[in-house]
């Protein structure tokens, strides 16, 4: 049997996926065994012209971090696409957004106007930004362009299967690498690597039945050992999220932090997650639900860490000259 020819690829993301891609240990090398590596940048100087030599379809498998942050990121997953048979859009950042599309809570201009103009480490009273041309004495100079909205891989191009998790776990990136080896893959279109039901499902911890008045930061309290964290009143996660992490953070007394994504049954984890919390907190009126859930520091931050670009908000309402706009943005 000829060797998979495989790629991998980093775009708007913190690297992490290619880090935990390591985390199989020794298991590399049988991976090795079945795989030439064609195109990995991160450790190898890989060009993206060597890329372009390829013939269509030349890479078996390319497995692709990160999501669509600009227009490189656009470019270089369509030519991924067109040199790959199966494109994987592997960890959070490529399936929903994660952390890199909380950026659509704000506007274009806020995002460049903080990191160029008024971030304490910036010296810049010429108030220059980035150009996507600039000419120089050796020509002209080309930088990627920014788009306003993050989106993931599946937004701009088609894409066969979907690893979620930030980053995914070593033991399911290696049950999908079985997987692509034994050529046992799902139909087109699966999400490969996750569980069936929920972190709570998987979570070990007891679970008392009872409801909470107050929500407290995990550093604000010393929780009861092998108690429901969420019934303890620290905010988990693990009622919205689908398992296959075997509950890691759970297991460290951390709370989920939903990096697997909605569950199955669910599109929209933040969603999912605010129904969890509207049966689990003690309230009889609207005013004293209020005064709990204003217990949650950032809850667009928590809620759609990880799902921005997959959940039903998209990106926050944008205003223009003061009105707000009707239209959301989801286009670059």
């Amino acid at each position: 049997m000829a060797k998979l020819k495989l790629g991998l690829y980093w775009a708007a993301s913190c690297g992490g996926c290619e880090i935990a891609v390591l985390e199989i240990g020794d298991r590399i090398l049988t991976l090795l065994e079945h795989a030439d590596v064609v195109f990995w940048p991160c450790v190898a100087d890989f060009k993206y012209k060597d890329v372009q030599a390829y013939d269509d379809g030349y890479m078996d498998v390319c497995l692709f971090n990160g999501a669509i942050r600009n227009s490189e990121g656009e470019e270089v997953a369509q030519l991924l696409r067109k040199k790959s048979k199966v494109l994987v859009a592997f960890g959070s950042c490529a399936t929903k957004g994660c952390i890199p599309a909380l950026a659509n809570l704000y506007g274009r201009q806020e995002l460049l106007d903080r990191a160029y103009l008024e971030c304490e480490s910036v010296d810049n009273p010429q108030k220059i930004f980035p150009q996507t041309e600039t000419a120089v004495a050796e020509g002209k100079l080309h930088l990627p362009e920014f788009y306003t909205t993050v989106r993931t891989l599946a937004d701009v191009v088609p894409v066969d299967y979907f690893l979620p998790g930030c980053p995914p776990v070593a033991d399911r990136i290696w049950d999908v690498v079985l997987a692509i080896v034994g050529g046992n893959l799902p139909s087109a279109g699966s999400v490969v690597g996750v569980g069936d039901k929920a972190v709570c499902d998987e979570c070990k911890r007891e679970k008392r039945q009872v409801k909470i008045t107050k929500f407290h930061r995990p550093h604000e309290i010393i929780p009861e050992p092998d108690w429901c964290l969420l019934e303890q009143g620290i905010l988990c996660m693990g009622p919205a999220t689908r398992s296959g992490c075997g509950a890691l953070c759970l297991n460290a007394d951390m709370p989920c932090r939903g990096c697997y994504g909605p569950t199955a049954n669910e599109e929209d984890q933040g969603a999912a997650m605010m129904g969890a919390i509207g049966s689990i907190i003690d309230a009889k009126d609207d005013d004293a639900a209020k005064a709990i859930i204003d217990g949650l520091p950032d809850p667009a931050g928590y809620f759609y860490r990880f799902g921005m670009s997959k959940s039903t908000l998209l990106r926050r309402k944008l205003r223009n000259n003061g009105k707000r706009e009707v239209k959301i943005e989801v286009l670059k």
